[in-house]
């Protein structure tokens, strides 16, 4: 089970980017995303 749904996790991802978050959490919800086999969205 995970604790952040797939949509939550995708949007958590697009606000980062857009904020511009520190890449190291950048690159961990990129992680999380291929590891869940989702397809990054455009930022």
């Amino acid at each position: 089970m995970h604790l952040l749904s797939d949509d939550a996790l995708l949007d958590a991802y697009v606000k980062a980017m857009h904020l511009g978050l520190e890449k190291e959490f950048i690159a961990l919800l990129i992680e999380e995303i291929n590891r869940r086999d989702l397809h990054l969205p455009p930022h």
